[in-house]
């Protein structure tokens, strides 16, 4: 798999704090502790131990904040990440991320903090078979959510074949599919402005996807075919990847997986010696 450049978006809405990060008393909500790490120091781990990612760029409103984080500080010192200030919207804030660095690229979120290097290798894995003028967007099915956690997740995309759940990484092949993320300038409230995906999509996609019609990969044929270059749905075997902390229930299912996984590597018997 070809060596990628891994973006952080952790930057916040000027003039508002999420609701997760006040109750903490903190302004931004990556540096919000889960299971004994700051949210970032999770997504920062299981990037910095995947094989092929060769450099992070952190995409934060306060890029000084990251001196304070140990995970973070530790790449820094090593070279391996630079901190780059977020601009006023999310599609601004990434190509600022992006400017100067190597194709290609996944972008994911601070509140990814179940991600793990599994996951990205798979994303990448997926991603170089699709080329290298490509986008993959990496999902994972209804019943991997909910095996890892009950109540993971409540809303799924539902496809003939299957019901889905976005995971927040996407892997980009080159510049020129870079078109894709024009869909989520201002940040891809799509519920409150609909039209934005309305525009990107067409009607007859947003309808199709909104409903269901057909398979998850019909779906994204269609999409492909309306931006020109392969958008392919990468189905993840972790289903705990869909599951990003927002609010105070998500915050709880991930500190209880933290917690299994933890139970899970302490019960792994100990590696024999060779000879």
């Amino acid at each position: 798999m070809r060596s990628t450049t891994a973006i952080v978006m952790a930057g916040r809405r000027e003039g508002s704090i999420d609701p997760l990060a006040a109750a903490a008393g903190l302004a931004d909500k990556c540096l919000i502790p889960v299971a004994g790490r700051l949210m970032i120091e999770h997504v920062l781990v299981a990037l910095a131990d995947t094989p092929s990612i060769a450099r992070i760029i952190v995409s934060i409103n306060d890029p000084a904040l990251l001196d304070a984080v140990p995970a973070a500080r530790a790449l820094i010192d090593e070279g391996r990440l630079v901190a780059v200030r977020a601009k006023h919207n999310l599609v601004d804030s990434l190509f600022a991320a992006l400017d100067g660095q190597a194709f290609p690229i996944l972008v994911t979120t601070a509140d990814n903090v179940l991600l793990t290097p599994a996951a990205v290798e798979q994303i990448g894995t997926a991603g170089d078979a699709a080329g290298a003028k490509s986008v993959a967007v990496a999902f994972t099915r209804r019943d991997s959510v909910l095996a890892a956690h009950p109540d993971g997740q409540r809303r799924f995309y539902r496809f003939r074949d299957d019901s889905y759940s976005n995971c927040n990484a996407y892997w980009i092949g080159s510049p020129v599919a870079l078109a894709v993320a024009e869909v989520f300038r201002s940040g891809g409230q799509f519920a409150k402005h609909p039209v934005r995906i309305l525009r990107a999509l067409g009607l007859y996609n947003l309808i199709a996807f909104r409903l269901g019609l057909g398979t998850i990969d019909g779906a994204f044929a269609r999409f492909s075919r309306r931006f020109g270059f392969p958008i392919r749905a990468v189905i993840l075997d972790d289903g705990a990847v869909a599951i990003d902390v927002d609010n105070p229930r998500t915050l709880a299912v991930a500190e209880t997986i933290f917690a299994s996984r933890s139970v899970s590597q302490h019960a792994k018997p100990p590696m024999l010696s060779r000879g």
